[in-house]
């Protein structure tokens, strides 16, 4: 199987310390979530997807949520800023998982958002610990989609919430393309549901291409280029038409017996 850093957007992580430098921050000084939203959010429409999940999920009261795939953690701050949860932060990667820890802390969450490295399939937590279970463009990531839903449906409490946004196929792809986004997307599983984030892609593409001087200058060209390809291989596979994306909410429901 493909290494999850087969996946360009996911090499270079210092990215987010350079931008913080282009807003004249150092390595120590304290941090806010609004601040950081341009840099961590690494799902699309940025802040904006998470305001949706707050209206759908409708929370008005302390809760313990946890997010599959957590990034740089962005999301997770957000949510805990936003809302009264305390959210448990998983995330695959060392990298990522190390850089988050850092802005949570200069952030003042650390008692709001718990980060946690490691694979959710090895993940251990009492049944019914989190009333929310969320993830934004990470599932697709993770083999044995029935293991991993029937895990979620476990650790939910009664009348818990799943939420996720993540890419989908919108038709048969052959062998080839398959191939291409495990190494572009390390897409693993890919179900067929049909949704478009098409135009989004495509005017991320463009915009970054047009300030490519500006990147060079703050970011250097490996981090530009890795950046370029990547942005081009999620447009390209979204022009061809066989790739989409999907929003679905849940409720756990208990059925007697």
């Amino acid at each position: 199987m493909t290494d999850i850093k087969s996946m360009k957007l996911y090499r270079h992580v210092e990215r987010i310390y350079r931008e913080l430098g282009e807003l004249g921050k150092t390595i120590e000084d304290p941090l806010n979530v609004y601040e950081l939203a341009p840099f961590d959010q690494l799902h699309y429409h940025g802040t904006d997807a998470l305001d949706v999940a707050l209206a759908m999920l409708g929370i008005d009261q302390q809760q313990n949520w946890l997010e599959i795939g957590s990034g740089l953690g962005g999301p997770a701050r957000y949510l805990a800023t936003c809302s009264e949860a305390h959210v448990t932060a998983l995330e695959l990667q060392p990298d990522q998982h190390e850089l988050a820890l850092d802005l949570t802390a200069r952030c003042g969450l650390e008692d709001r958002v718990e980060h946690v490295c490691g694979d959710f399939l090895q993940f251990e937590r009492e049944a019914g610990s989190f009333d929310a279970i969320v993830s934004w463009l990470a599932l697709y990531h993770i083999p044995e989609r029935a293991r991993l839903l029937e895990k979620c449906h476990r650790l939910l409490a009664p009348s818990g919430c799943f939420y996720t946004e993540d890419l989908t196929a919108r038709g048969d792809i052959d062998d080839g393309q398959r191939s291409l986004l495990e190494r572009d997307l390390y897409a693993i599983t890919l179900r067929h549901i049909n949704a478009d984030w098409a135009e989004f892609v495509r005017v991320r593409l463009a915009a970054y291409r047009a300030d490519r001087a500006r990147h060079l200058r703050v970011h250097g060209e490996a981090a530009v280029t890795a950046m370029t390809d990547f942005y081009s291989a999620v447009n390209r596979h979204f022009q061809s038409g066989k790739l989409g994306g999907i929003r679905l909410c849940a409720r756990k429901l208990e059925v007697a017996v």
